[in-house]
């Protein structure tokens, strides 16, 4: 027993002596730490569309802030419960989120030991589409919306850069919806192309964020979405798709989310062009089929061409085998421009009087070979003010036309040899915007005004097509 005791002595004496030996046998080195001035807990600005580019001061001891450290941000999409997570040092991107404060991280590793460094920031995002002008082109053939900053600062093809994909080929319009109940606004774009394989799209007018493809415009869409042309002179969009007049439904709440998408096609046996008008009272139209004006009702019934018609120049039920090349009709005095089939082209005047359904009537007042008829090309594009005052391209120019006295002439406006794709005229009759590849140009065509060129902007990517202006 005693020799147990005196074992257990002499083990415990060794262990404890070993302890002491080995104290101060390890060196500790706490490893240095990043310091990132004036970023955690920060809330840091981004526009929709814009570059976001976050460079914050990053110091460490005794190593190399690039070389040694490594960098991911993580951005919070709340509202489709994902992260958005990029890598690098700094973080540059399109911000390309919908408008609203999201919380961030910033994740520093050390490469040299594994370390990980949390700093939090939050991200306050805005919009800066509410003024300006969307273009809508075509470049090589590719389709691109861009936007022009009111200090003329141009975000070159913005739908690709924000979206990651390319619009659909072949578009014909830019159509502004906008908000319920609000003239002049948008609420959205809808950029209508002609594209056998892609649909066209809807794109939010504050973010120039895809929306929706087309086909989520109908409560049960057509199974060929042939679209035409698009009008909301009443805030509520009507356009042609398929040949035919559709109305968007504004029955429910206008918050709601069945509000302005489209049902059926208004019935009856019609095809209708893009050469459409809606007033209060009714639309106007002509079939191309029949070759014959035609009408509906203010709720958008068919009334086909149940209208008399007061004068003998022409047959408004049936015009003849021609083609309409443009027509904007109105209630009162109208004109419509039909290259016949001996391929002359005729200016139509007559008297839209539909606003009285008992009395529906067309007054016919004449026929005859149109003065510029040898300017207007297969591509010519027109505009009519609101006092029926006509515009027309032809290659690099631009002729104002006034059917009162046919009085035609070219306007100042120098486009250097270059082909005019576009025109649009202002809601005023005052401006008249001019697209060439790669340009915008702004005409002043108020009274006694030739169309001198007031304003250019240059940096369009390919030939303008369609803008909005807002």
């Amino acid at each position: 027993m005693k020799n147990k005791l005196i074992l257990l002595l002499t083990l415990t004496i060794v262990v404890l002596g070993s302890c002491k030996k080995d104290l101060g046998n390890y060196t500790y080195h706490t490893p240095s730490e990043p310091i990132v001035t004036e970023f955690k807990d920060s809330t840091f600005n981004a526009l929709v569309g814009d570059t976001l580019k976050l460079a914050p001061k990053v110091t460490i001891a005794g190593a190399n802030y690039l070389t040694d450290l490594s960098y991911e941000w993580e951005i919070d999409v709340a509202e489709d419960a994902r992260t958005d997570t990029y890598t690098g040092y700094p973080l540059k991107i399109v911000y390309n989120l919908a408008p609203q404060l999201r919380d961030a991280k910033l994740t520093i590793t050390d490469k040299r030991n594994g370390i990980k460094y949390f700093f939090p920031f939050k991200i306050l995002g805005g919009t800066q589409f509410s003024a300006g002008t969307a273009v809508l082109s075509v470049d090589n053939g590719v389709t691109k919306l861009s936007f022009i900053k009111p200090d003329n600062t141009i975000l070159p093809n913005l739908y690709r850069s924000l979206n990651g994909e390319d619009l659909p080929a072949n578009p014909t319009q830019l159509f502004a919806k906008p908000v319920t109940y609000q003239p002049g606004t948008v609420e959205n774009y809808w950029v209508i192309a002609q594209d056998p394989v892609h649909q066209s799209v809807i794109i939010d007018g504050n973010t120039m964020l895809l929306k929706n493809y087309f086909n989520q415009q109908f409560f049960t869409a057509p199974a060929t979405i042939n679209l035409g042309y698009f009008e909301a002179s009443t805030t509520i969009p009507t356009g042609v798709i398929n040949g035919k007049l559709y109305l968007s439904v504004n029955t429910t709440a206008p918050f709601a989310p069945d509000f302005g998408k489209f049902s059926s096609a208004q019935s009856g046996n019609y095809t209708l062009s893009n050469f459409f008008t809606r007033t209060p009272g009714f639309f106007f139209g002509f079939d191309p089929v029949a070759q014959s004006f035609i009408s509906f009702d203010g709720g958008g019934n068919y009334m086909g061409n149940d209208f008399t018609v007061d004068g003998t120049a022409f047959d408004p039920k049936h015009i003849g085998t021609g083609n309409m090349v443009f027509m904007q009709a109105q209630s009162g005095q109208s004109y419509a421009y039909v290259k016949d089939a001996d391929s002359q082209l005729y200016e139509l005047s007559f008297y839209v009087d539909m606003d009285n359904y008992s009395a529906r009537a067309i007054h016919v007042y004449g026929k005859r070979v149109f003065k510029g008829a040898s300017l207007v090309t297969a591509d010519t594009k027109w505009q009519r003010s609101a006092v029926n005052v006509f515009y027309f391209t032809s290659a690099d120019k631009i002729y104002r036309y006034n059917p009162l006295n046919e009085d035609l002439h070219a306007l100042d406006a120098n486009f250097n040899g270059q082909k005019v794709t576009m025109i649009k005229l202002s809601a005023d009759g005052n401006t008249l915007t001019a697209g060439t590849s790669g340009s915008l140009y702004t005409l002043d065509v108020s009274v006694s005004k030739n169309g001198n060129i007031t304003k250019t902007i240059t940096g369009i990517p390919g030939a303008p097509v369609d803008i909005v202006i807002r």
